[in-house]
């Protein structure tokens, strides 16, 4: 599967590519590959196998940082590389930014 993804709109063809990475299947996180607007419906493309996922991200998420591809609630597990990386500390809702504000690292 290509890195792009095709959208037929009226007479009009619109090529968007993805706006994010998952590393592992399973994952609770993708990273932006580029800004990801609030209210922006994003595609995002998974390392391990090739598919892809479509999201409306909730809040800002600049390059490089993290989006919430689940809802989970406070003090869960949170996995990236098909390994916990932390918890959350905050009830986390698909399309949410990650950052520090809402997650605790599992190394101290």
């Amino acid at each position: 599967m290509s890195l792009q993804s095709q959208e037929q709109i009226s007479s009009n063809q619109k090529i968007s590519t993805h706006k994010f990475l998952v590393h592992n299947k399973g994952d609770h996180v993708g990273v932006a590959t580029s800004d990801i607007e609030a209210g922006e419906r994003v595609i995002g493309y998974c390392l391990e196998d090739d598919s892809v996922i479509e999201i409306e991200a909730k809040d800002m998420i600049p390059l490089g940082h993290k989006i919430s591809l689940v809802h989970l609630e406070v003090n869960e597990p949170v996995l990236k590389y098909g390994i916990q990386i932390g918890y959350t500390t905050k009830v986390w809702n698909t399309g949410d930014y990650v950052h520090t504000h809402n997650i605790k690292s599992a190394r101290w």
